[in-house]
């Protein structure tokens, strides 16, 4: 499939399927060696309607191809750098190289120190992580950059102690101390809280008893939260109303919450339930259109839901089960993995011709970024190290569900 039948494609199906999308965020992963150019890839995040990204790293070919097109970017600091970043002079100097020069063309709007560090188990880690984060955030002080750019880091859900009800959220008492110090540079900078969330992996963990309609945003009989009475007909909104709840009882009531980090696999090896191509297209489809209708969760109804599906394209290196490979909304060839049923807001790029690159048969120009796979890797990876400490709490109710149907 050539690009301009591509985008034919990509036409076809926004009349098929009539549904205005607002913005949407999409996980930029690049560990594969088949992958289009980033110029080739502007236009695929357009056709599907995204106005975020996010980068697990500062590519500096990603941001350039990515300039002058209003989508807002967010760069990542892999944990492997958290040690050198406590140094106020290295922090600087990574900013003025990695950040500085592509703005204000490319919208840099966040900088995520560290990935899922704190529930690592890893002290090495998880002392550098905050020093880390002040030393980026006073180089963007420094530089005049910090009211355009904040400073973060990406949680699992396995800091949760308590997700069940929503209303009882609660985070785990021997992570306190760190994530106190983070949720105070949070407060005191105005950056957002990100977490990682796969109603996926609580799926896969048990088949047979977590409802499938439940995790996919399908019609189902829901759970009512007995403290709020509050209903719940998706996994993932009561696992971030969890993640307010918890933030609440520490007295962070009014820190925003984003979702960095959630997705389906459209395959999988044979135990991995659930890992399919239907299955993904569900999960990520009607996730898109919750967030096209502009409203929140049971508990914050009029709070903007800020996520990141992942991810944009399928990674052929990726370690692990078949899963971690095809969690793409696209091939690398740049046509889509399944139908998501959504219209696109700009199905055509910054111009006509895009990169003066083209997909025809192949991809004609393979992006390799093999000095940035390391650091990808060494942060995306840790995903399935919590796939069941991190959903497992919300088993209760879904045991209900079942009992119900």
């Amino acid at each position: 499939m050539d690009f301009p039948e591509f985008f034919c494609y990509v036409s076809i199906l926004a009349c098929l399927f009539p549904i205005m999308v607002n913005s949407i965020g999409i996980n930029y992963g690049q560990i594969a060696n088949n992958l289009p150019s980033p110029e080739d890839a502007v236009p695929l995040v357009k056709s599907i309607g995204a106005t975020k990204v996010k980068l697990y790293d500062a590519d500096p070919r990603v941001l350039k191809a990515f300039a002058n097109t209003d989508v807002e970017f967010m760069v990542g600091l892999g944990n492997e750098y958290l040690d050198k970043m406590r140094d106020p002079t290295n922090a600087q100097a990574w900013v003025k190289e990695n950040v500085q020069p592509h703005l204000p063309a490319t919208k840099i709007t966040s900088i995520f120190v560290g990935n899922e560090v704190l529930t690592l188990n890893d002290t090495s880690l998880s002392d550098c992580l905050l020093p880390a984060m002040q030393s980026v955030h006073a180089a963007l002080l420094n530089l005049g950059l910090d009211k355009q750019v904040t400073v973060t880091t990406t949680h699992s859900l396995a800091i949760l102690q308590t997700s069940y009800p929503s209303s009882a959220g609660a985070f785990r008492e021997d992570l306190m101390d760190p994530l106190c110090e983070t949720l105070n540079f949070h407060q005191k900078t105005g950056s957002p809280f990100l977490i990682n969330a796969y109603p996926y992996f609580a799926y896969k963990g048990n088949p047979e008893q977590v409802p499938l309609d439940f995790v996919l945003f399908q019609p189902n009989q829901g759970v009512t939260d007995p403290q709020t009475h509050l209903d719940y007909d998706n996994m993932l909104y009561a696992q971030i109303d969890a993640v307010y709840s918890a933030l609440a009882s520490l007295g962070y009531m009014k820190l925003p919450v984003h979702i960095s980090e959630t997705g389906w696999p459209s395959k999988g090896d044979e135990d991995e339930a659930g890992a399919t191509p239907e299955n993904a297209e569900k999960y990520n489809g009607n996730l898109i259109k919750l967030m096209s209708g502009k409203t929140g969760t049971p508990m914050r109804p009029n709070s903007d839901l800020n996520i990141y599906i992942f991810a944009l394209f399928n990674e052929n290196m990726k370690p692990g089960p078949t899963s971690e490979r095809n969690y793409g909304l696209f091939k690398p060839d740049g046509t889509p993995a399944y139908p998501l049923g959504i219209t696109p807001n700009n199905v055509v790029g910054r111009n006509t011709t895009v990169g003066g690159g083209s997909f025809g048969n192949a991809v004609t120009n393979p992006y390799y970024p093999m000095s940035s796979s390391t650091g990808y890797m060494s942060i995306s990876s840790t995903r399935q190290r919590y796939q069941l400490l991190g959903h497992v709490l919300l088993m209760a109710p879904l045991l209900m569900i079942k009992t119900l149907v």
